[in-house]
């Protein structure tokens, strides 16, 4: 993409109801806009890295051994009516009528929908475990929409819902979605830390909430630093070893974690000195066994062996993916504007032309523009070079490709990593290669 035919409506000064820094940069860098309160139009930059993120969090869903659907936004209130949430979900539940006067609600969640599809197909325990997942828009009338993306009325949600046999089963469909969760937020450049949550009146002791580390995060959390430095992306447990995922979780769980709500402190004296961390933290991921909760209230029941009959114990798992832009911008920024991790980058690297119309730069700054690719952004214009470096900085590209005259003559682009302002100069050959991560 060439900077001068770009929709990319960068601001310079910093709007006034931007409280945080991912608001702030997310609106000054052209990622988003306000169409209403808490509702966004995302722009091209962000809206790639909204997909980059959504297909890391697809693809560790597909290989845990979920299976995507796509359910829609709208549904019947009768669904809500028969699991009994219906009245008690409150006003952030945006309800609506059709022209024929059916009630009607656009989906926070999906726990009734997908129990209602899943009834329709299965007839037996042949037909355990399930996982069903999909990548959705939802939206909940939240009373004080705030911080741009992170607390928004709208928002893209990874959902996951989980269907075994019995509690043993649901047990293990919940630590492949644990193990996932850490994998998912790894790849992102993302030190997330699963923290156990309460689990309200269901009981129980399987819930987690997943935390990465920011000042503005809304609770304060502690735990053992040995979260900091475990491969999650690179262990070799199997999501379908039976005993080796459970040995796994059991091993990641010993270590302490807890939010500011959860904190105990007779526990968290136990773990030593040099290995305590305490900060902010933003959550991006939840997962919670629930049992029969909807599946009793649905009604929906299998043929168990023997002629026993079954009611499945079901399991939700939410990431929340548009809220992760946001949060990946909290942990990554300074001053200057965001520092996008590779994975999730929008573009690898932005070429910048130190002087438009000098032909050999020109020459230069085409030929490496056409090598990369989608890879990069060119910025073309004929701005300043202050401006066009204030700007690369501002949108986070990984890698700046600097050319002007003097380099241009050399053959040699001078590469500056955003995240560590670190300059060499390298062949056109070799700078390729460095951003391609060759």
């Amino acid at each position: 993409m060439r900077l001068s035919r770009a929709f990319l409506p960068t601001l310079k000064e910093t709007p006034a109801d931007a409280q945080i820094a991912s608001h702030r940069l997310m609106l000054r860098a052209g990622l988003i806009r306000q169409t209403s309160a808490g509702i966004y139009a995302w722009l091209p930059a962000g809206l790639r890295v909204l997909r980059r993120v959504e297909q890391i969090v697809r693809e560790e869903q597909d290989r845990a051994g979920a299976q995507e659907i796509l359910m829609p936004t709208i549904q019947p209130a009768e669904l809500w009516k028969e699991s009994g949430r219906y009245d008690d979900y409150g006003k952030e539940m945006l309800r609506i009528r059709d022209r024929h006067e059916r009630e009607m609600l656009f989906g926070p969640t999906n726990e009734e929908m997908v129990t209602e599809l899943f009834k329709s197909f299965a007839r037996s325990y042949r037909d355990l475990p399930r996982n069903l997942y999909h990548i959705q828009w939802k939206f909940r009338d939240e009373v004080r929409p705030r911080f741009g993306v992170m607390r928004g009325r709208e928002f893209l949600m990874k959902d996951a819902y989980s269907f075994d046999i019995d509690q043993a089963g649901a047990q293990h469909s919940y630590r492949q979605m644990f193990l996932a969760y850490l994998r998912t937020f790894q790849r992102m450049g993302l030190t997330a830390v699963p923290m156990r949550a309460d689990t309200g009146p269901i009981g129980g002791n399987l819930s987690h909430e997943f935390i990465i580390l920011a000042e503005t995060g809304e609770s304060g959390v502690f735990y053992d630093a040995t979260y900091e430095t475990t491969d999650w992306a690179g262990t070799d447990v199997s999501t379908d070893d039976v005993t080796g995922l459970e040995g796994f979780f059991n091993g990641v769980t010993a270590s302490y974690a807890a939010t500011d709500e959860m904190h105990d402190t007779a526990a968290w004296a136990a773990v030593p000195e040099d290995r305590r961390r305490e900060g902010r933290g933003i959550e991006v991921g939840h997962i919670f066994y629930f049992g029969t909760k909807y599946s009793a209230a649905m009604g929906l029941t299998l043929a168990g062996p023997e002629g026993t009959t079954i009611v499945p114990e079901m399991g939700s798992y939410g990431i929340g993916v548009s809220r992760l832009v946001g949060a990946l911008i909290e942990a990554n920024h300074d001053e200057a504007g965001i520092k996008w991790p590779d994975a999730v980058a929008p573009w690898a690297a932005v070429i910048l032309n130190l002087r438009p119309g000098d032909v050999a730069t020109d020459a230069m700054c085409e030929d490496l523009y056409a090598r990369l690719g989608d890879d990069a952004v060119y910025d073309d214009r004929s701005a300043r070079a202050g401006e066009k470096f204030a700007d690369a900085d501002l949108m986070g590209f990984p890698w700046q490709a600097i050319i002007g005259p003097r380099g241009a003559a050399a053959g040699k682009v001078e590469l500056k990593r955003r995240a560590t302002g670190e300059r060499v100069e390298l062949s056109l050959d070799d700078a390729i290669a460095k951003i391609r991560g060759a």
